[in-house]
């Protein structure tokens, strides 16, 4: 393929080479089932599945023993809240953040179609950041579940997770917190917060796709979704990615070491591009939470232009979208901006622009000037 500038890191990231390496070496020579233990081959895999759910712990300060291993955040958000749910006998009530991940709204909007769930929807503004007084008013009123992500997928806004775990354990309903675009990004501390259920996935830190984790708190046991060998203390059968697993923790132990100084050059890349594009494009509008946003996010919009006319002429050499990969494909407006009230002509023009760890300083150069050159040509023919 030739080289296409790669700014989409919120819908996946590339694998570090030394994650890469690690994965190798658990796939094509220390490949053992981790349950296997009638030899050696099982007992390096299960040494090394240990070994994960360690440096996974100590980078979100959890205990190795609340770390189940699923295939990826959606997964673990699936097993938290159908499990959370289905356990109660009555309708219960859940509150979300409108501006969650699919995978939160969707699976509790299911439950809601089959007479076991209502939804309390939490209020958000213009920059997506969540109204806690209202927060504070929904959780005294009760509730089975609070559902509320570390930091946004689309507009990078990151939300007061200590605030609000607090207020959640005041009331005494089990917290879910989606970390997906969070962890390896921003301190998390599992333990202090208040957190119930964390969510990760592996590949949005530089570890491959297929493999995430679901953090449980000591005590709140869920029921299985997938019987059959009674793997992971039961709650989750079924042979372990042990490859995935290995490479989940070597990213995360590399996040640990690396992330401060990551993000720093992350944010400067992005602030340089924004700069740029905001000096090039008078009309520019820069969504979310600009005083609380993920380093790599650049969320913008162009009033009156479409934002799928300037994906047409820019995707042969640059990757960027128009909104969450989880949604690509389906024509419709993003329920995120749809949820922060932003008007229609600047929904229809927003673009995702998502900056990493391996993102160069010319790759910013190049990408500013193609998307301020595609940017005129729409005009000029307005």
């Amino acid at each position: 393929m030739t080289h296409i500038i790669y700014l989409d890191y919120h819908s996946t990231t590339p694998v570090d080479p030394r994650v890469a390496e690690k994965v190798m070496y658990y796939m094509t020579t220390a490949f053992g089932n981790a349950n296997s233990v009638d030899h050696g081959y099982g007992d390096e895999a299960a040494k090394a599945v240990k070994q994960a759910r360690q440096q996974i712990a100590e980078l979100i300060n959890a205990s190795p023993k609340e770390i189940i291993f699923t295939s990826g955040a959606t997964e673990s958000i699936n097993l938290a809240i159908q499990g959370q749910i289905t356990q109660q006998n009555t309708p219960v009530k859940i509150i979300v953040s409108p501006v969650e991940h699919k995978a939160v709204i969707d699976t509790c909007k299911a439950l809601v179609k089959k007479g076991l769930a209502e939804i309390i929807w939490l209020k958000v503004n213009q920059q997506a950041q969540i109204d806690l007084e209202h927060l504070e008013k929904v959780c005294a009123d009760g509730a089975a579940l609070l559902c509320v992500m570390a930091a946004n997928n689309e507009v990078g806004t990151i939300y007061p997770i200590k605030k609000i775990g607090a207020i959640a354990s005041s009331y005494n309903i089990p917290f879910l917190c989606d970390a997906s675009q969070a962890v390896g990004k921003i301190p998390l501390n599992f333990q202090d917060w208040g957190i119930t259920y964390l969510a990760i996935s592996a590949h949005k830190l530089y570890a491959p796709k297929g493999v995430g984790v679901l953090v449980v708190r000591k005590n709140h046991l869920l029921p299985p979704m997938i019987y059959g060998g009674g793997h992971q203390q039961g709650l989750r059968s079924g042979t372990l990615n042990v490859s995935g697993i290995a490479g989940l923790g070597e990213a995360c132990r590399l996040r640990g070491l690396e992330m401060e100084q990551d993000e720093k050059a992350i944010a400067i890349l992005r602030d340089r591009l924004q700069n740029q594009l905001q000096a090039a494009i008078p009309d520019l509008v820069v969504n979310g939470d600009l005083n609380s946003r993920l380093s790599g996010n650049l969320h913008i919009s162009i009033p009156d232009i479409s934002n799928t006319a300037i994906i047409a002429r820019v995707r042969q050499q640059l990757a960027i979208s128009t909104g969450a990969a989880c949604s690509s494909g389906v024509v419709a407006a993003s329920h995120v901006l749809t949820a922060m009230n932003l008007s229609e002509n600047i929904i229809d023009g927003a673009l995702r622009i998502g900056i990493g760890k391996f993102t160069t300083t010319e790759e910013i150069e190049k990408a500013s000037s193609l998307i301020i050159s595609a940017i005129n040509q729409i005009q000029s023919i307005k």
